[in-house]
């Protein structure tokens, strides 16, 4: 990678991406791809160039891969799990009309292809423990079958016309850098806040709902990992299971009140998210990416816990 266009920059994943390819990549251009609406700001727009980028508009993609000469795209545009369940036909323009404007454009431009997939692209029918990398998925979200669609369409790409599409299926994401976004692991970065703000937490799931979780910091890493990993070991593109930990809501409030002691959790469900979260695995075998390109996460629950209080403190006191 050299010349990086982020579709989505300004999201949860996109604002920390950006920053991390720019710091990866000094002696190129990482584009800040933005929409009407979600300008960049601070830091995100001064370290680096930024142009407006509607993922459903794909000359604007053409244009902006031409201008900057992009040898690689990043397309992290898409409506969260729970906010897609309210915006179907939005989701589905965003998530695969999209995707498919990106795959058009990197077959034409000889671009290689990063689109995150999801553990949303599971369903209630899949192995919930130790999730195999290929397994039945058919999952019951507008989320989850874009996620499904577009693992299938990138591979198709891939085989058809030779683009370099590759892929991670993230589980849920916690940083303490960009606000929730209507995920439906969200819970676990609004826990955080709550602890650090000496708040009462009312958690949205029920216990023992186990869902695969990883730090912003490892996500970070796979994303650029997996596009720098040599093409001849990959047996497999779209989509790799990443792992990290498993665990839930009495699991994390508990390793929260080692740290705050005061720290009190309680349940108001949110029937739309349970559903959602019941459907998903309860954890993933990720051994396809480590024996294809050698992933291993570096966060744990302790170790994640630590770096969020300490972080949340210093931006929110």
């Amino acid at each position: 990678m050299k010349n990086v266009l982020i579709i989505g920059a300004t999201g949860q994943i996109g604002s920390e991406l950006t920053m991390k390819l720019r710091a990866h990549c000094p002696g190129g251009n990482v584009v800040a791809g933005y929409i009407k609406g979600a300008e960049p700001k601070g830091v995100l727009l001064e370290s680096g160039p930024a142009e407006e980028v509607d993922i459903t508009n794909p000359q604007m993609i053409a244009d902006a891969v031409a201008k900057y000469n992009i040898d690689t795209i990043y397309n992290l545009a898409a409506l969260l799990s729970a906010v897609a369940e309210s915006k179907p036909q939005l989701a589905w323009k965003i998530g695969v009309g999209g995707l498919y404007n990106c795959l058009e454009v990197s077959r034409e431009k000889g671009c290689a292809l990063f689109t995150p997939s999801s553990i949303g692209s599971f369903g209630p029918s899949t192995p919930h423990d130790h999730t195999p990398q290929d397994t039945i998925q058919r999952p019951e979200t507008i989320y989850g079958v874009t996620k499904v669609t577009g693992e299938m369409l990138s591979d198709y790409y891939a085989r058809r016309f030779g683009v370099d599409t590759r892929s991670v299926r993230f589980p849920g994401l916690i940083s303490y850098v960009a606000p929730p976004g209507g995920g439906t692991t969200d819970y676990a970065v609004d826990i955080y806040y709550s602890a650090v703000k000496g708040e009462e937490f009312k958690c949205p799931l029920k216990p023992g709902t186990f869902m695969d979780m990883m730090y912003m910091p490892d996500a970070l890493r796979a994303a650029v990992e997996i596009m720098e990993a040599d093409p001849t070991r990959l047996k497999h593109r779209n989509s790799f299971n990443i792992a990290s930990m498993s665990f839930d809501p009495e699991i994390i409030a508990a390793k929260i009140k080692e740290h705050v002691p005061g720290f009190k959790m309680t349940y108001e469900l949110d029937p739309l998210r349970q559903a959602i979260a019941d459907s998903w695995p309860d954890s993933l075998d990720d051994s396809c990416a480590r024996e294809e390109w050698d992933w291993k996460p570096e966060y744990d629950l302790e170790r994640m816990t630590q770096d969020m209080l300490v972080n949340l403190r210093k931006k929110l006191l």
